[in-house]
């Protein structure tokens, strides 16, 4: 009799099978009315432990019952919707902290360069920056453990460096004008993550504030930057929510509470029960309630950046600027399991003030991963015209402006993709890390050139030169990216700020690098135009609402 050797994909193909029809049933029963049949769910949990035992015991080749479990649990979500996860337990730590507000480390913005991690900026205040640890430094080995050309990944310099306060961690760093390694014996701390992280004045009148997600410190973030900003003279707010993916619900809650007047509805949320049933208000006095307010929004703007522009748009208060969001108005409860997982299950759907529910669709007949790219094959992106809305999904502000749910918040005021400028080549520059490791370098020769430059000079002056992106495109060519004379010349002028941008952040702060990007963000520059239409909105707004 021959040996029949089975292949990966056909060992685990019966176990995927069984524990799909068995994590199927458990899920309907699980998650049924409260006064469904109890002997249901008993049954389907019986049936799952009857399988798995059957499995482990008798399966013909040896298998890992908990890596198979793991993966039954993920197949079974993705049954339910495209949001609800499963976080293992080893990666539920670095999942949260993503959120929290602040971590335990050594605090570094890292990249990962060639196989090697290079510092790209110690961050303020952190043990690095105290030490002084430079931006451009190579971390070469860790704890006496060689990382450098090892094919270290992001993930592995987070298991690294990352720890509780008060550990300590030894560094060995590669410093261009240094010989020999540098030795660091790190004491990790706890290192702030700042989510709103750009926030200037435009002009003596505009602020603007750039909030990148929904952490557990925004609202405080928010305010403080509010707070300055009006010190500053600021009487009319540009928010910039463009590729917010979203957060915490509760941070947007708050940030709209500062901006809407009292009583106004912010967002509702409806589950199968009513212990998830709610509707948050405006309830205090909040510091930004009469200045004139623009929110500015892309296809990447999703969650709790659609609660946010959601509730300034259903109660007229301002502007909404920029293209059609992301669609995602389903809520995720954080449920810590018993060996330090998390599920991230849905709970609820959220409705804007109006009552629309702005999730798009999902299931078999929708492929959600390729929204994005049937969006731009349709043309949503260049024109307004190409957004098609359900008439039986239309809805009313305040003031009666028509509002369409289903799939996202549509701005008042449509900005088209510019691509004339973008091109592949770019792209894949600063993808393969090249115009990083290029500012870094020339950042570290030209010290001198820089030396009490102030921003104001920096951003008026300072030029990137032709010599510059030369040098640029013989770093990318080392990184085996390709010279595309094409799309260089077509891009010329776009990477000279796209460089000037990312060298204003290593040279000064992030603030320094929006001030250059926006020069070049369309969205951003209508935007400061549109303020008499915003004041004109929020006024038929605020006169609705006192009828």
């Amino acid at each position: 009799m021959s040996e029949i050797k089975n292949t990966k994909a056909q060992v685990r193909l019966p176990i995927i099978i069984a524990l799909a029809i068995s994590a199927g049933i458990w899920v309907g029963a699980t998650f049924a009315e409260p006064k469904s049949d109890r002997n249901d769910l008993k049954a389907a949990i019986y049936k799952l432990q009857e399988i798995i035992t059957y499995i482990n015991r008798d399966y013909v080749d040896s298998v890992n019952t908990n890596e198979l479990v793991e993966f039954g649990i993920e197949k079974m979500l993705e049954k339910l919707d495209p949001h609800s996860s499963y976080i293992p337990a080893k990666d539920a730590a670095l999942a949260r902290s993503q959120l929290d507000g602040n971590f335990d480390g050594i605090g570094v913005e890292f990249g990962i360069i060639r196989d090697t991690i290079y510092v790209v900026a110690p961050l303020t205040g952190g043990p690095s920056e105290k030490l002084g640890i430079q931006s451009g430094d190579q971390i070469i080995s860790v704890d006496g453990k060689t990382v450098a050309g090892t094919g270290i990944t992001n993930r592995d310099v987070f298991d690294l460096l990352r720890g509780p306060s008060g550990s300590t961690v030894n560094v060995g760093i590669k410093r261009k004008s240094q010989r020999d390694l540098l030795s660091f014996d790190i004491v990790r701390d706890k290192i702030p993550q700042y989510s709103v992280n750009a926030s200037y004045m435009i002009n003596d009148e505009i602020g603007y504030i750039k909030v990148t997600r929904f952490a557990a410190t925004t609202y405080e973030e928010f305010k403080k930057s509010v707070t300055e900003l009006r010190e500053q003279g600021m009487k009319k707010l540009v928010l910039d929510l463009q590729s917010n993916p979203g957060g915490y619900m509760g941070a947007a809650i708050n940030m709209a509470d500062e901006i809407l007047g009292s009583n106004a509805v912010i967002v509702s949320q409806e589950g199968k029960t009513s212990r998830f049933n709610q509707k948050a208000y405006a309830v205090r006095q909040g510091i930004f309630e009469d200045g004139s307010v623009i929110v500015l929004i892309n296809e990447g703007s999703a969650s709790a950046s659609e609660i946010v522009a959601g509730a300034i748009q259903d109660n007229d208060r301002g502007l909404i600027v920029g293209r059609r969001s992301f669609g995602k108005g389903l809520v995720q409860m954080p449920i810590d399991l018993s060996d330090g997982a998390e599920l991230r299950l849905t709970i609820a759907r959220y409705y804007t003030p109006s009552g629309r529910s702005i999730q798009k669709p999902y299931g078999e007949e929708d492929d959600y991963s390729l929204d994005w790219i049937k969006r731009f094959e349709h043309g949503e992106f260049f024109s307004a015209d190409s957004v098609k809305f359900n008439d039986s999904l239309r809805y009313e502000t305040v003031s009666g402006r028509a509002v369409y749910g289903g799939g996202g918040i549509m701005p008042d005021f449509f900005v088209p993709l510019d691509t004339t400028m973008s091109s592949a080549y770019v792209n894949r520059l600063f993808n393969s890390d090249s115009a990083r490791e290029f500012v870094l370098d020339y950042l570290d020769k030209n010290k001198k050139k820089f030396e009490g430059m102030s921003f104001e000079d920096y951003y008026s002056k300072y030029q990137v030169s032709d010599a510059m992106l030369q040098e640029l495109i013989k770093v990318g060519e080392k990184n085996k990216v390709k010279f595309d004379e094409k799309d260089y010349k077509k891009s010329k002028d776009y990477l000279k700020v796209l460089v000037k941008a990312n060298m204003g952040r290593n040279l000064f702060d992030d603030n320094a690098y929006y001030k250059v990007i926006n020069d070049i963000n369309e969205i951003y520059l209508q935007a400061i135009k549109l303020f008499d239409e915003a004041e004109k909105l929020a006024f038929a707004g605020k006169a609705s609402q006192q009828e």
